[in-house]
């Protein structure tokens, strides 16, 4: 009898969908279709290649209002905010399908001029690396995936797509995109439709996934906890696995900040998706000469979200993905008050109906803490929820300092009006990413990399074809 997973919605409890797991059985027939598509397609060219991913990407554009709903109905985002994934994914994979042909042309090595005989053909070229295996999230359930999705199938290989039991609705909506794509008349007898396919795949199922040999790439984005057990799933394998892991996002709010700018664009770094995701900003430090105007803004700002069913228009701040995780910063919050942190936000003011602030409940109200050191878990530990710890600095070494001072090294945004002090910096950062007015954003043509405990490889930009494709030396004697 197969396995059954159902995604209970955090909006009102009720189960939502409900989805067989994959049998082994399963799981043998999908590798052995991926293993015979992705041979066809390694000899596609690039432009057909474009076309099959651009009309993916134009079904799922089409269906926005769909997916949008689906999207808070899984995993809680607010209605009015879930069609900027899609659009999100748009940006995203438009700009590496356009990229690919560069990206993935042959390198040529020229001849020296007094180079001795024989002469020489000699280039490098992109091989597609087989089968990708891609594991996605749920809280940014479309963007996650769509990162390695496209550049792998445009590299030439086959993707197999696990998605988190939490958004395995998404995973279908990904199939149907491509499986709509692969009929269109122009297309269909370049290839069949297996050059994409999912599977709902439990725990040990997706590392027996991991360790099969047909697998040639694993990219995971998740919690550190997940990183590690891929990592031992593919030890001695001799696999390459890319890893997207978690965040303690800082930000450095400098003396020359253009102040209203930076709370308006920080309350949504901290806040938006109710703090979960990897890059949310979960650590302020903020220059003592602006700090006090800075807080009240901030504070004033973050007083105006609305918590509430995230189906609601009116809504800004929709629950966390389950109770469990609530409680989990509620926890957070609580171990800072009781080492002398302080409260700015009061939570009875979210404490009314039926989608509330209470215990027990994914609903959590925003709080922002003040007097916080390093010494509490809500400035060290990830949260992936809606508090930000702020700290007064008196230096930039100090905020530095403070900044470096964590497990992770996904991003970090400084505000200020000065760019080359910025990237000074910037230069002394541990970090994938530096930010500069701005936080929270992936520019497709840069690579999206973490070091640290928030992962190792990279995605995005031309970079990215170099994770899901290997090289291959030709060197070509024309003498004999």
């Amino acid at each position: 009898m197969n396995k059954k997973v159902n995604i209970i919605s955090p909006v009102d409890g009720t189960v939502i969908a409900e989805r067989n797991l994959a049998t082994l059985a399963d799981v043998d027939t999908v590798l052995k279709k991926s293993i015979l598509a992705q041979k066809k397609w390694q000899r596609t060219n690039i432009s057909t290649r474009a076309k099959f991913c651009h009309k993916a990407i134009d079904w799922l554009v089409a269906n926005t209002d769909e997916l949008s709903r689906e999207i808070t109905l899984q995993m809680g985002r607010p209605i009015t905010q879930a069609p900027g994934e899609i659009r999100g994914l748009e940006e995203r994979a438009r700009y590496m399908i356009d990229i690919a042909e560069s990206a993935l042309a042959d390198q040529q090595i020229a001849n020296n001029a007094g180079q001795k005989k024989p002469a020489s053909t000699r280039f490098i070229r992109r091989a597609p690396l087989g089968i990708v295996l891609t594991l996605a999230p749920w809280n940014y359930p479309y963007l996650t995936a769509v990162n390695s999705i496209i550049p792998a199938l445009m590299a030439g290989n086959t993707v197999i797509l696990k998605h988190s039991a939490q958004t395995l609705l998404c995973a279908e909506r990904f199939y149907q995109a491509f499986e709509q794509a692969a009929q269109d008349p122009d297309l269909h007898s370049e290839f069949n439709g297996d050059v994409f396919q999912y599977l709902h795949l439990d725990h040990d199922m997706t590392a027996a996934l991991v360790k099969n040999d047909a697998i040639n790439y694993v990219s995971f984005t998740g919690s550190v906890t997940g990183g590690k057990a891929i990592e031992q799933a593919a030890a001695g394998l001799f696999k390459p696995v890319g890893l997207e892991l978690g965040g303690k996002d800082p930000a450095y709010v400098m003396p020359d900040a253009a102040i209203n700018h930076a709370v308006v664009n920080l309350v949504d770094g901290v806040f938006f998706n109710s703090g979960q995701s990897c890059c949310a900003i979960e650590r302020l430090y903020v220059h003592e000469h602006l700090y006090n105007e800075f807080v009240e803004k901030f504070i004033d700002r973050v007083e105006q979200l609305r918590l509430g069913n995230p189906l609601d228009e009116k809504t800004t701040l929709g629950p966390m993905v389950n109770s469990k995780a609530a409680d989990y910063v509620r926890e957070q919050i609580q171990q800072a008050l009781s080492m002398g942190a302080k409260a700015c936000i009061d939570g009875s003011e979210y404490s009314n109906g039926p989608f509330s602030n209470k215990p027990g409940t994914p609903y959590l109200a925003p709080q922002v803490l003040l007097d916080v050191d390093h010494a509490m878990s809500v400035m060290k530990d990830e949260t992936f929820g809606p508090v930000v710890g702020i700290m007064k600095v008196s230096s930039d070494d100090q905020a530095i300092d403070l900044m470096n001072d964590s497990a992770y090294g996904l991003t970090a945004s400084l505000w200020a009006s000065n760019e080359k002090n910025a990237i000074k910096i910037g230069d002394r950062l541990n970090t994938g990413t530096v930010f500069l007015n701005r936080c929270d954003y992936l520019d497709p043509s840069l690579p999206w990399v973490g070091v640290k405990q928030s992962g190792r490889g990279c995605s995005l930009s031309v970079l990215a074809y170099q994770q899901l494709t290997r090289p291959k030396s030709f060197h070509l004697r024309t003498e004999v």
